[in-house]
């Protein structure tokens, strides 16, 4: 058994490759221990803020906790997300999500890695992509 404390991993920002606006990222378990793959941190969005456009090679849950989000998959409609609401990327599957214009949005995100990488960064989400 493993405890890792509240408060006992530093946020970070996120940076600017990978997001629009202003992100805090808060590890909750990054690293996977073999022979598990999974990891997970709860980010939040400041309004407006939004990920650029990635995939997950063995797919990706959000469990939305706290304000308004918005997700999209490529080449499907802009939907918007709240708290309580799940949501499944399939591996592969080309996608962007993050806060509404004008409210914060939490998220934990929780992912699996293979072969040491649990996510493919892409171009950025353009603003009429993203609906402002």
């Amino acid at each position: 058994m493993n405890i890792t404390r509240n408060g006992s991993q530093a946020a970070i920002k996120g940076p600017a490759d990978w997001f629009t606006g202003r992100v805090r990222i808060d590890p909750l378990f990054i690293k996977a221990v073999e022979p598990a793959r999974a990891t997970g941190a709860s980010v939040t969005f400041e309004p407006g803020a939004r990920t650029a456009w990635h995939t997950h090679p063995l797919g990706q849950t959000l469990i939305v906790t706290a304000g308004c989000g918005r997700v999209q998959r490529e080449g499907g409609a802009v939907d918007e997300i709240r708290p309580g609401d799940v949501v499944w990327f399939p591996p592969g599957e080309k996608h962007w999500h993050g806060a509404s214009p004008h409210m914060a949005m939490t998220h934990i995100a929780i992912q699996e890695t293979l072969d040491d990488r649990s996510v493919d960064w892409k171009e950025h989400v353009s603003d009429g992509e993203y609906g402002s």
